[in-house]
Parts: C-alpha cells; structure tokens; sequence
C-alpha cells in the first residue's frame, strides 16, 4: 500500500518551552490523511487549527510526536531538507491571496517553480498557463493581479497552489473573503482539482455548508481533534 500523504501521530505543539508561562495548544494529534481525500478542518476560535495547519504545512516543528508527509519522517530532515520537502509535495491556499500586484496571472502562477528552477523557461510558463485554463482564466492571463477581482485573485492563487503538482494542499479559509458566488466557484475549482489529478486537500474553514460538501470533516477543540467522519455525522455549525 502507498505511503499516506501525510502521518501525524502524537503530535504537541508547545509556545515558551521551559519558561513559567510554557503552553501547550495541540496535545497528542493523530491523523491520517490518503492520497485524494478532500476533508475539511474546522473548530472554534483559539481551537489550535491554525497551529495544527503549520505543523502539517511544514513551516513550524512539533514540540513532539511525528510528522510524515509523503512517508518522509520530518524529524530526520534539516531545515534545508524541509524547505525542498515542502515546495515539492505541499501547496497552499490562504484567505487573502498573496499574489505579487505587480505581477501579471501567468508570472504568479509561474513564481513555485521559478523558485525552485532559478530561471524562467517555456515549460514553465506553458504549465502556468495551462493551470490558468483549468482555472478558467486564460482571457485573463496577461492581466496585472491588481486590475483582476477578488474572485479571480483567488482562483490565481489556486492555480498557483496546484503549479509544482503537489500531493497536498492546505486551504486556510480560501473563501473568506469572497462573496458566496465566488466563494462557491473556488471551492468547485478545488474539488476539480482533486478529482482531476487526485491531490489531498485539507481546508480550514468556517462555513459548515461548504465544510459539509467535503467527503470528511475533521472538528479541532482545544487542541484536541474530537469529531472525525463523513458529512453526516459532523457536529452542528461551531
């Protein structure tokens, strides 16, 4: 059997180790995520989400337990080792976009792999463009981020998430900030995606209706996860 996209067991996520005011905000998460699931993460406020998010993200270390993401223990990598890990296997959508103003549609899409290529070439700006296609902005591709609407931001982003073909994406509240018709088109952009080409995606949201569109729903309290099934059994809105 494949290596789950990602293997937490045991995770803790400490702030002011060894100090009097040390903290502990996640306490022993296990999870497991397969290759093409689409689960949605929520939970209240101060609920550890946006902690849990970052230890999976690989952009904070656990304080203990064990990350493995594409069966890679975290905990054997350097920060170099990480860094590579996480531009090849993990993408990222957020609540605002993050896109390079100045930059057109097609150069933000195209800035994963220039990062990780050096230089820009035709095969990468074919892929950029072709991931815009899938997003439905091809008209578009040439435009400045700052002259294109907040739907379409979005929908760029989401293309630039998908742009180094990633196992997973983490979407933190990737329709927060959109009215509900664009906030429905991200979410199907997404689901496309990972119907299309099998990518994981984990999203963060608050929004039980598109929570309960998702094929499982992961409910975080006070650092502990304390729902995880189907739609249907989901607890009430939080």
């Amino acid at each position: 059997m494949a290596d789950p996209v990602l293997r937490l067991a045991g995770i803790r996520k400490a702030y002011n180790v060894g100090t009097p005011i040390e903290t502990e905000v996640l306490h022993g998460i296990d999870l497991t995520l397969a290759r093409g699931e689409f689960c949605a993460l929520i939970g209240p406020s101060g609920s550890g989400k946006s902690t849990l998010l970052n230890v999976i993200g690989l952009l904070d270390r656990p304080t203990g337990g064990q990350v493995h993401i594409e069966g890679h223990d975290i905990a054997a990598l350097d920060d170099a080792a990480i860094t590579d890990l996480r531009s090849r296997s993990i993408g990222f959508v957020f609540q605002y976009h993050y896109l390079i103003s100045a930059f057109t549609a097609v150069e933000n899409v195209m800035m994963p792999l220039l990062v990780r290529r050096g230089f820009p070439d035709a095969a990468m700006r074919h892929t950029a463009e072709t991931l815009l296609d899938r997003v439905g902005l091809s008209p578009w591709k040439d435009n400045m981020a700052s002259a294109m609407s907040g739907g379409q931001q979005q929908r760029v982003a989401i293309a630039r998430a998908l742009a180094m073909n990633p196992a997973l994406v983490l979407a933190d509240e990737p329709t927060g900030n959109l009215d509900t018709k664009s906030a429905d088109a991200a979410f199907a952009l997404m689901r496309k995606a990972n119907q299309d080409s099998g990518t994981t995606f984990l999203i963060v949201t608050h929004n039980m209706d598109l929570a309960r569109r998702c094929d499982r729903i992961i409910e975080v309290v006070d650092g502990r996860i304390t729902a995880d099934g189907p739609p249907h059994a989901a607890p009430m809105p939080v």
